[in-house]
């Protein structure tokens, strides 16, 4: 019996839609909860959890794939999409982890400044340049690990529509006939 499946289908292509939609989600509010602190504040712990929810689910459909893997045709299209999704969970890390980091910077200011009042400190002059480079951080691990997504289920998409198509083309006939 194979466990990574449900009622004899393969796990992996349910998996993947976790993947394809949270890690981008969580990508797109970390982005706009960067440069947008009303979202920032909107979306509070939501980001950094949607963004565990995709680290969590990463290694999960991964390992379907590879059991799903075990049981196909080897071929050079399939290794490529293994390949490639093999690389996505430090991407997905490195997304919760600024989603976290950003999350606790930002609510622990908040409270600062609260409590402080206005008056002028260190951690004060500190703040902006924090903030900064935790959005060019964002920014980034937001777009590279957005990108991988495409990139593995572009190549996991041909690699399972590749066989299909070209069994159904229509080629001619030697003799002419269509």
């Amino acid at each position: 019996m194979n466990n990574w499946q449900i009622n004899g289908l393969p796990l992996h292509p349910l998996l993947v839609h976790a993947v394809v939609v949270l890690l981008p989600l969580a990508a797109l509010m970390l982005i706009i909860g960067s440069v947008w602190p009303a979202a920032r504040r909107k979306f509070g712990i939501l980001t950094p959890i949607i963004a565990l929810a995709a680290l969590i689910a990463v290694p999960l459909t991964t390992q379907a794939g590879e059991a799903l893997e075990k049981q196909t045709e080897p071929s050079a299209i399939l290794e490529k999409h293994t390949e490639l999704g093999d690389h996505l969970l430090p991407w997905a890390a490195g997304l919760f982890l600024v989603a976290l980091v950003q999350w606790f910077w930002f609510r622990r200011a908040r409270r600062d400044s609260a409590e402080a009042g206005r008056r002028d400190s260190a951690a004060t002059t500190r703040r902006p340049v924090v903030g900064i480079v935790l959005a060019v951080a964002a920014i980034a691990i937001s777009v590279g690990a957005t990108i991988d997504v495409v990139r593995i289920g572009d190549s996991g998409a041909q690699a399972v529509w590749s066989d299909s198509t070209s069994s159904t083309d229509q080629t001619p006939t030697p003799d002419g006939d269509d």
